[in-house]
């Protein structure tokens, strides 16, 4: 059987290209006929359904989207996947609208854009919803980032969640959130935003969050202003180290009050640049919920004039 086999058959040239896990477990299997059969009947021009592996057989699938809808069953980093892919190939504003069914962990993306958590209800939406215009951000490794960026104790909070994230799911984010809260002793960071600087490097930070999109991990609203659409990446970044620092920020994250802390700087800007001030300050950076695995000196983002389609709920009015 084909990686690209359709579920079943189709029109000669379907109109939405729908791209799913091709290791998803039985009962996940389940889901994605549900899903499938959903979409089938909210599009009348036709489904294929396809399972695309490695790289280089999912760049041939997604180059195949050209002038097509997609829709995407997975979580963020499946988003991020099938961008970063467009990206490589210059192809993001050669496909249409893009439909996203939350399958992942944490699924933030879908949940900063309201869409219905439920993977049939999200179908509809990813089948019939408006287009809405969002944004991406692009770093100097050619890395794009759909939801958020972190570096400092959110990409290692990532990375040790990784260990338990199978187990534990969206609480594995937690579970590494509070072993990298207690381990790590802060880094010293000199980040600019356009061209402001927000750390200078003198006192360590904790955290550096670049986001589009609101939440984090699961529903964290690590950015709760931050609006897709609005042209600019929201910058977070927590300045305390101390101990009590550190648990305090814990509990204010999960109610959005992190952002009244004193300790806490909020900017928003297209550009923005992050640098370690000593070789033993060099930082991990995690995009869309995947970590980096060498850590870096510094790392540059900027907003990309090009951005990408997708489809929400029907706008009222």
């Amino acid at each position: 059987m084909s990686a690209h086999e359709m579920s079943a058959p189709e029109p000669a040239d379907p109109r939405v290209l729908v791209l799913s896990n091709p290791g998803a477990g039985s009962s996940e299997e389940d889901v994605v006929e549900r899903v499938c059969r959903v979409l089938r009947q909210h599009s009348p021009s036709g489904v294929q359904v396809c399972r695309p592996g490695p790289d280089q057989e999912y760049a041939e699938v997604v180059a195949t989207a050209v002038g097509r809808d997609v829709v995407v069953l997975g979580g963020d980093g499946s988003v991020h996947r099938l961008l970063q892919a467009l990206h490589d190939q210059d192809l993001l504003g050669r496909v249409g609208a893009i439909g996203v069914v939350p399958m992942g962990t944490g699924n933030d993306l879908a949940r900063g854009a309201d869409l219905p958590l439920d993977p049939e209800e999200a179908a509809v939406v990813a089948a019939t919803g408006s287009p809405v215009h969002r944004e991406l951000v692009l770093d100097d490794e050619g890395v794009i980032t759909v939801n958020a960026v972190h570096a400092g104790v959110g990409a290692e909070a990532t990375a040790q969640a990784g260990d338990v994230k199978g187990v534990l799911g969206a609480m594995a984010y937690g579970v590494g959130a509070l072993q990298a809260g207690l381990t790590s002793r802060g880094w010293n960071l000199r980040v600019v935003v356009d061209d402001e600087v927000v750390a200078d490097g003198t006192d360590p930070v904790l955290l550096v969050t670049l986001a589009l999109g609101p939440s984090v991990g699961g529903g964290t609203p690590v950015a709760p202003d931050a609006r897709p659409g609005d042209g600019v990446v929201e910058v977070l970044v927590a300045h305390g180290v101390s101990p009590l620092a550190r648990v305090g920020l814990a509990a204010d994250l999960r109610s959005g009050r992190h952002v009244e802390r004193e300790d806490v700087s909020l900017t928003s800007g297209r550009s923005v640049r992050i640098e370690a001030v000593a070789e033993d300050d060099a930082f991990r950076v995690n995009t869309d919920g995947e970590v980096a695995p060498e850590r870096t000196l510094a790392r540059s983002w900027r907003m990309l004039d090009q951005g990408w389609t997708l489809r929400g709920p029907q706008q009222e009015g």
